[in-house]
Protein backbone atom coordinates (compact mmCIF):
# COMPACT_ATOMS: atom_id res chain seq x y z
CA UNK A 1 0.00 0.00 0.00
CA UNK A 2 1.61 3.42 -1.44
CA UNK A 3 0.16 6.24 1.34
CA UNK A 4 1.55 9.55 2.45
CA UNK A 5 0.96 10.83 6.57
CA UNK A 6 0.01 14.20 7.03
CA UNK A 7 3.64 15.70 6.59
CA UNK A 8 3.56 14.20 2.96
CA UNK A 9 6.16 11.64 4.02
CA UNK A 10 5.55 8.46 1.78
CA UNK A 11 5.30 5.50 3.92
CA UNK A 12 5.26 1.61 2.09
CA UNK A 13 2.91 -0.77 4.17
CA UNK A 14 3.18 -4.29 2.79
CA UNK A 15 0.55 -5.46 4.89
CA UNK A 16 -2.10 -4.91 7.60
CA UNK A 17 0.06 -3.82 10.88
CA UNK A 18 -0.67 -6.33 12.96
CA UNK A 19 1.84 -4.65 15.75
CA UNK A 20 1.43 -1.09 16.14
CA UNK A 21 3.45 1.50 18.45
CA UNK A 22 1.27 4.86 19.50
CA UNK A 23 3.41 7.62 20.82
CA UNK A 24 0.05 9.57 21.28
CA UNK A 25 -2.32 9.42 24.08
CA UNK A 26 -5.19 10.65 22.10
CA UNK A 27 -4.24 8.38 18.82
CA UNK A 28 -3.52 5.40 21.54
CA UNK A 29 -7.44 5.66 22.42
CA UNK A 30 -8.72 6.16 19.14
CA UNK A 31 -6.62 2.90 17.73
CA UNK A 32 -8.22 0.56 20.85
CA UNK A 33 -11.93 1.94 20.27
CA UNK A 34 -11.34 0.63 16.79
CA UNK A 35 -10.90 -2.53 17.85
CA UNK A 36 -7.08 -2.37 17.55
CA UNK A 37 -6.27 -3.21 20.92
CA UNK A 38 -4.45 -6.72 20.07
CA UNK A 39 -2.47 -4.69 17.70
CA UNK A 40 -1.58 -2.33 19.95
CA UNK A 41 1.68 -3.15 21.46
CA UNK A 42 3.68 -0.33 22.90
CA UNK A 43 2.19 3.04 24.30
CA UNK A 44 4.00 6.05 26.39
CA UNK A 45 3.27 6.82 29.78
CA UNK A 46 0.77 9.31 28.94
CA UNK A 47 -1.62 6.83 27.50
CA UNK A 48 -3.98 6.65 30.07
CA UNK A 49 -7.13 5.98 28.13
CA UNK A 50 -8.73 3.18 28.10
CA UNK A 51 -7.68 2.92 32.10
CA UNK A 52 -5.85 -0.31 31.94
CA UNK A 53 -4.14 0.38 28.15
CA UNK A 54 -0.90 0.70 30.74
CA UNK A 55 -1.27 -2.99 31.18
CA UNK A 56 -2.23 -3.87 27.98
CA UNK A 57 1.18 -3.14 26.14
CA UNK A 58 4.36 -1.68 26.61
CA UNK A 59 5.31 1.13 27.72
CA UNK A 60 8.40 2.77 26.06
CA UNK A 61 8.42 6.24 27.38
CA UNK A 62 6.52 9.35 27.10
CA UNK A 63 6.08 11.89 23.81
CA UNK A 64 9.29 13.32 24.11
CA UNK A 65 11.51 10.64 24.42
CA UNK A 66 11.26 7.04 24.11
CA UNK A 67 13.22 3.95 24.98
CA UNK A 68 14.55 3.05 21.45
CA UNK A 69 15.51 -0.71 23.28
CA UNK A 70 12.14 -1.30 24.41
CA UNK A 71 10.61 -0.35 20.37
CA UNK A 72 12.94 -2.94 18.90
CA UNK A 73 11.84 -5.17 21.13
CA UNK A 74 8.88 -5.15 20.22
CA UNK A 75 9.24 -5.55 16.53
CA UNK A 76 6.64 -2.52 15.65
CA UNK A 77 5.29 -3.20 11.78
CA UNK A 78 3.61 1.18 12.31
CA UNK A 79 4.48 3.77 14.92
CA UNK A 80 2.35 6.59 15.17
CA UNK A 81 3.49 9.61 16.14
CA UNK A 82 2.32 13.60 16.15
CA UNK A 83 4.05 16.71 14.70
CA UNK A 84 2.34 18.71 17.93
CA UNK A 85 3.35 16.48 20.45
CA UNK A 86 6.89 14.30 19.25
CA UNK A 87 10.33 15.74 18.65
CA UNK A 88 11.16 15.36 15.07
CA UNK A 89 14.14 13.62 16.39
CA UNK A 90 12.61 10.51 17.54
CA UNK A 91 10.64 10.72 14.45
CA UNK A 92 13.89 10.56 12.45
CA UNK A 93 15.59 7.99 14.45
CA UNK A 94 12.78 6.13 14.14
CA UNK A 95 12.02 5.95 10.58
CA UNK A 96 15.45 4.57 10.07
CA UNK A 97 14.03 1.12 11.03
CA UNK A 98 10.40 1.33 10.87
CA UNK A 99 7.66 2.78 9.00
CA UNK A 100 5.95 5.95 11.25
CA UNK A 101 3.21 8.06 10.65
CA UNK A 102 3.05 11.61 11.39
CA UNK A 103 -0.13 13.43 11.94
CA UNK A 104 -0.64 16.89 11.76
CA UNK A 105 -4.29 17.82 13.04
CA UNK A 106 -5.41 21.34 13.31
CA UNK A 107 -8.82 21.42 12.39
CA UNK A 108 -11.38 18.66 12.56
CA UNK A 109 -10.90 18.31 8.90
CA UNK A 110 -7.08 16.97 9.73
CA UNK A 111 -8.69 14.90 11.98
CA UNK A 112 -11.23 13.17 9.40
CA UNK A 113 -8.39 12.77 7.00
CA UNK A 114 -6.12 10.59 9.27
CA UNK A 115 -9.27 8.67 10.54
CA UNK A 116 -9.19 7.88 6.99
CA UNK A 117 -5.54 7.60 6.48
CA UNK A 118 -5.67 4.95 9.80
CA UNK A 119 -8.59 2.84 8.41
CA UNK A 120 -6.81 2.12 5.07
CA UNK A 121 -3.81 1.29 7.02
CA UNK A 122 -5.35 -0.70 9.76
CA UNK A 123 -8.48 -2.43 7.19
CA UNK A 124 -11.08 -0.96 8.86
CA UNK A 125 -12.37 1.94 6.70
CA UNK A 126 -15.93 1.08 7.72
CA UNK A 127 -15.31 2.12 10.99
CA UNK A 128 -13.52 4.98 10.59
CA UNK A 129 -15.62 5.82 7.88
CA UNK A 130 -18.48 5.75 10.59
CA UNK A 131 -16.60 7.56 13.17
CA UNK A 132 -16.41 11.07 10.99
CA UNK A 133 -19.86 10.73 9.99
CA UNK A 134 -20.67 10.31 13.92
CA UNK A 135 -18.47 13.24 14.89
CA UNK A 136 -19.85 15.57 12.16
CA UNK A 137 -23.26 14.55 13.19
CA UNK A 138 -22.80 15.61 16.96
CA UNK A 139 -21.22 18.53 15.56
CA UNK A 140 -24.27 19.68 13.60
CA UNK A 141 -26.41 18.78 16.98
CA UNK A 142 -24.23 21.15 19.30
CA UNK A 143 -24.68 23.80 16.96
CA UNK A 144 -28.16 23.82 16.37
CA UNK A 145 -28.81 23.71 20.27
CA UNK A 146 -26.72 26.28 20.99
CA UNK A 147 -27.25 28.78 17.79
CA UNK A 148 -29.71 30.91 19.51
CA UNK A 149 -26.97 31.91 22.01
CA UNK A 150 -24.73 34.82 22.16
CA UNK A 151 -20.76 34.43 20.99
CA UNK A 152 -18.45 35.21 24.28
CA UNK A 153 -15.27 35.98 23.98
CA UNK A 154 -12.56 33.62 26.02
CA UNK A 155 -9.54 33.29 26.89
CA UNK A 156 -8.17 29.64 27.13
CA UNK A 157 -4.81 28.97 29.46
CA UNK A 158 -2.62 25.87 29.09
CA UNK A 159 -0.19 26.62 31.44
CA UNK A 160 0.80 28.11 35.03
CA UNK A 161 4.26 30.34 35.14
CA UNK A 162 4.44 31.27 32.61
CA UNK A 163 0.88 31.46 32.09
CA UNK A 164 0.37 30.68 28.53
CA UNK A 165 -2.38 30.56 26.55
CA UNK A 166 -4.29 29.11 22.98
CA UNK A 167 -3.19 31.35 20.22
CA UNK A 168 -3.95 30.74 16.55
CA UNK A 169 -3.33 27.80 14.28
CA UNK A 170 -3.93 24.88 16.87
CA UNK A 171 -6.60 22.73 16.90
CA UNK A 172 -7.99 23.98 20.09
CA UNK A 173 -8.49 27.11 18.50
CA UNK A 174 -10.51 25.90 15.71
CA UNK A 175 -12.55 23.98 17.97
CA UNK A 176 -13.47 26.86 20.52
CA UNK A 177 -14.51 28.96 16.99
CA UNK A 178 -16.73 25.80 16.02
CA UNK A 179 -17.99 25.78 19.39
CA UNK A 180 -19.17 29.51 18.59
CA UNK A 181 -16.34 30.94 20.93
CA UNK A 182 -14.46 34.07 20.33
CA UNK A 183 -10.81 33.66 21.46
CA UNK A 184 -9.10 36.55 22.56
CA UNK A 185 -5.78 35.15 21.72
CA UNK A 186 -6.63 34.61 17.85
CA UNK A 187 -4.33 37.04 16.68
CA UNK A 188 -1.20 35.84 18.47
CA UNK A 189 0.77 32.92 17.54
CA UNK A 190 0.23 29.40 18.35
CA UNK A 191 0.86 29.22 22.14
CA UNK A 192 1.84 32.55 23.73
CA UNK A 193 3.21 33.81 26.72
CA UNK A 194 1.10 36.43 29.13
CA UNK A 195 1.66 39.21 31.93
CA UNK A 196 -1.51 38.42 34.20
CA UNK A 197 -1.34 42.43 34.57
CA UNK A 198 -1.58 42.36 30.85
CA UNK A 199 -4.66 39.95 30.48
CA UNK A 200 -6.87 40.76 27.63
CA UNK A 201 -10.54 41.55 28.79
CA UNK A 202 -13.23 38.69 28.04
CA UNK A 203 -16.25 36.94 29.30
CA UNK A 204 -14.92 33.83 30.68
CA UNK A 205 -11.42 32.63 31.10
CA UNK A 206 -10.77 29.17 30.52
CA UNK A 207 -8.01 26.72 32.81
CA UNK A 208 -7.66 23.68 31.25
CA UNK A 209 -6.94 20.45 33.17
CA UNK A 210 -3.78 19.78 30.65
CA UNK A 211 -1.34 19.98 29.95
CA UNK A 212 -0.80 21.74 33.07
CA UNK A 213 -3.73 20.22 35.88
CA UNK A 214 -5.82 23.27 36.32
CA UNK A 215 -8.09 22.82 40.10
CA UNK A 216 -10.19 25.13 41.51
CA UNK A 217 -7.57 26.61 43.87
CA UNK A 218 -5.90 28.19 40.58
CA UNK A 219 -9.21 30.64 39.85
CA UNK A 220 -8.28 33.45 42.27
CA UNK A 221 -4.53 33.90 40.82
CA UNK A 222 -6.19 35.46 37.75
CA UNK A 223 -7.08 38.81 38.27
CA UNK A 224 -10.66 39.13 37.31
CA UNK A 225 -13.76 38.09 38.66
CA UNK A 226 -13.34 33.88 40.22
CA UNK A 227 -17.14 33.54 38.71
CA UNK A 228 -15.89 33.82 35.53
CA UNK A 229 -13.26 31.76 35.74
CA UNK A 230 -14.13 27.96 34.56
CA UNK A 231 -12.19 24.96 34.96
CA UNK A 232 -12.68 22.97 31.47
CA UNK A 233 -11.86 19.66 30.59
CA UNK A 234 -8.43 19.38 28.64
CA UNK A 235 -8.73 16.80 26.87
CA UNK A 236 -11.83 16.97 25.23
CA UNK A 237 -10.77 20.31 23.91
CA UNK A 238 -7.42 19.02 23.05
CA UNK A 239 -7.84 14.77 22.05
CA UNK A 240 -8.78 14.94 18.53
CA UNK A 241 -9.22 11.16 18.26
CA UNK A 242 -12.67 9.39 19.55
CA UNK A 243 -12.73 11.28 22.51
CA UNK A 244 -14.65 13.82 20.53
CA UNK A 245 -17.76 11.61 20.14
CA UNK A 246 -17.52 12.25 24.02
CA UNK A 247 -17.25 15.98 24.15
CA UNK A 248 -19.80 17.55 22.24
CA UNK A 249 -22.34 16.16 25.19
CA UNK A 250 -19.78 18.16 27.60
CA UNK A 251 -19.36 21.04 25.33
CA UNK A 252 -22.88 21.65 25.13
CA UNK A 253 -23.64 21.37 28.87
CA UNK A 254 -20.84 24.07 29.59
CA UNK A 255 -21.49 26.56 26.97
CA UNK A 256 -25.97 26.23 27.80
CA UNK A 257 -24.21 26.82 31.87
CA UNK A 258 -22.11 30.15 30.71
Amino acid sequence: MKLSDQLDRPLQIQSTPKRIISLVPSLTELVYDLGLSTELVGVTKFCVHPEDMRTRAKIVGGTKQVKHHYIDALDPDLILCSKEENTSEIVAELEKKYNVYVSDINTLDDAYDFFNDLGRLCDCEEKTTALVSEVQSALSRYKNNTADLPQLKIAYFIWRKPWMLVGNETFIQHLLSELGFTNVYADAERYPEVELADLKKADYYFLSTEPFPFEEKHKVELPVNPSKVKIVDGEFFSWYGSRLLKAFPYFLELRTNL
